[in-house]
């Protein structure tokens, strides 16, 4: 797997090292009141890259501090009320299998292949 790894970097690096290498004639990009930038593409290519990496953390940067801020707080403790079923009955005392309101796990079924369920019975019906 880390060999699969290295050759996918590998050749994402040579891909990206054969654009610059193509795309090293000057370019110009113009903005407001008649300044311009000349520069080789490659710049400009790697600017725009940089620019929307950056706008996009920011972007994703509110809810990901909320998200930071809602795990850092602690639990909210659920009592239960008197008509869930969880909730003891007068005069007894709550278990811990009164609280545990989890379904049973599943019982374990044996894996069916695409064709399976394509077999009839031994007769062939």
């Amino acid at each position: 797997m880390r060999v699969l790894t290295w050759l996918l970097r590998a050749f994402l690096f040579f891909t990206l090292f054969a654009f610059a290498l193509n795309n090293q004639e000057e370019a110009v990009v113009r903005w407001f009141f008649g300044h311009e930038w000349r520069t080789a593409m490659v710049y400009i290519v790697l600017a725009a890259f940089a620019l929307g990496c950056a706008l996009g953390v920011l972007a994703m940067l509110p809810s990901w501090l909320r998200l930071r801020r809602r795990v850092q707080e602690p639990p909210v403790e659920v009592t239960p009320t008197a008509g869930s079923p969880a909730a003891p009955r007068a005069g007894e005392a709550a278990t811990t299998a009164d609280l545990d309101s989890r379904p049973p796990p599943l019982p374990d079924l044996p894996a069916l292949g695409p064709r399976d369920s394509l077999r009839g019975t031994p007769d062939g019906s």
